[in-house]
């Protein structure tokens, strides 16, 4: 009888989440701790605007055995619409990405002075303490000025705090700076890494916008998304055909407390898909 092998377990690939570098609820070390018990053999890290934790990520990486993809998530704007552009395989010491998230770090603090005083006036006395205390030392955003807010029982959970104050037809609301699709695009790819549009039916992006953002060189669609139901899968998938993307997949896994229905390797790839976003950063 010849020697019986066991079946290697399939591949769990992750390419969208989040620590404490900006919204997500884990430091780094703890992500890849968790991402590595869920079974997830390759994940990468896309915090918002920045770099900051991917060094951390790296040394725990390798600690548990899983392949970290080092990313970034842009936000961006392309025909008036806000998109989120994920970087993949990209050098975290790039300058011109130091440079933008150090740009973005200063914009994010001036926003949420913005949005507290919005809040005040609303009758809500919240302070930027308020704010820091939720977010340590983590690009600030909204969502933990959300977590104030449900931490003092003025909303319920995170979802009403954008519906009623923070989103886009919030009471609260304040623009944020406007950087181009081709610029996000531009950045990730002088950095090495390839382009890929997050989300793109919970940003209700059309075929109008996506095929705009691949003739400027995205190079991925993130149709395997927890937000999106089989129909919507269906639709995306036959665009990437279209435009010649590479489907990817990604949890956006936050942390339990900030969206519970995001877990960690509920969205992963085929390894020949992953091997082909690679081959296009190499490129």
């Amino acid at each position: 009888m010849g020697d019986i092998h066991p079946t290697p377990e399939p591949a769990v690939i992750d390419l969208h989440s989040h620590t404490t570098a900006s919204d997500g609820q884990y430091a780094p070390t703890e992500l890849l701790a968790r991402a590595a018990a869920a079974g997830v053999t390759v994940l990468a890290v896309t915090d918002h605007d920045t770099v900051a934790g991917l060094a951390e990520a790296a040394e725990a990486a390798r600690a548990h055995g899983v392949e970290l993809v080092p990313g970034i998530e842009i936000s961006a704007f392309i025909h008036g619409r806000e998109c989120h552009i994920l970087g993949h395989f990209l050098r975290p010491d790039d300058e011109d990405i130091a440079r933008f998230a150090d740009r973005l770090r200063l914009e994010r603090e001036q926003r949420m002075e913005a949005l507290l005083e919005r809040m005040r006036q609303l009758g809500y006395p919240v302070r930027m303490e308020h704010v820091r205390a939720v977010a340590g030392d983590a690009q600030l955003g909204r969502p933990h000025l959300a977590r104030v807010l449900v931490d003092r029982g003025w909303v319920v959970d995170v979802k009403e705090a954008f519906d009623r104050f923070l989103g886009t037809r919030g009471a609260a609301w304040v623009e944020r700076f406007k950087l181009d699709g081709e610029d996000a695009i531009r950045l990730i790819r002088k950095a090495g890494g390839t382009a890929t549009l997050a989300h793109p039916g919970s940003s209700r992006m059309e075929r109008l916008e996506i095929r705009a953002l691949a003739q400027l060189g995205l190079a991925g669609l993130e149709v395997l998304h927890e937000d999106h139901n089989p129909s919507v899968r269906q639709k995306y998938l036959a665009l990437a055909k279209e435009l010649d993307l590479v489907p990817t997949a990604g949890s956006d896994f936050h942390g339990e407390a900030i969206s519970a229905e995001h877990r960690l390797g509920s969205a992963s790839m085929p390894p020949e898909l992953f091997a082909r976003l690679k081959a296009r950063a190499r490129a």
